[in-house]
């Protein structure tokens, strides 16, 4: 897989997150591929508190794919899932997990805590993380350097 492609598309998301004034953050599913779903952050525009890219992400792809269960998925995210993301990759037992940037606040996957790839639970992802690292850092830091100024 080339996952450099598939993470800029995943960064074009974040940039639309961006764009509407949202945490830029931004997801794609790959399945054979091809990318079935699309998604970033949207807590603000909907309210809600769990429209994490992630979330958004795999309920678009189940939609689409008439099923819950996402086996031989990739998904690629611009930032290190949180705690409740991570959970969810594994429910919906995502094989792979790329992502860029490390979340040192709240990642649920490397930075604060192992929930994806833990063997305490019954289906672990194999993970893959830093592709396009400085890209996705870069367009999170200029977010929140714009907001504080």
């Amino acid at each position: 897989m080339d996952h450099q492609f598939y993470m800029r598309e995943a960064l074009a998301e974040a940039r639309r997150a961006e764009a509407s004034g949202e945490v830029p953050v931004g997801a794609v599913l790959v399945l054979g591929g091809e990318i079935v779903a699309r998604a970033h952050n949207t807590p603000i525009a909907a309210n809600d508190p769990t429209a994490h890219a992630e979330i958004n992400l795999l309920r678009s792809a189940a939609a689409t794919l008439g099923n819950y269960r996402l086996d031989d998925a990739t998904l690629y995210v611009t930032l290190e899932p949180c705690v409740m993301c991570a959970g969810a990759l594994v429910h919906s037992r995502v094989k792979r997990l790329v992502f860029s940037a490390r979340d040192l606040r709240f990642g649920g996957v490397r930075s604060k805590f192992a929930v994806a790839d833990s063997d305490l639970l019954n289906h672990r992802i194999d993970i893959v993380e830093g592709v396009l690292a400085a890209e996705a850092t870069q367009l999170l830091q200029a977010f929140f350097r714009s907001r504080r100024s």
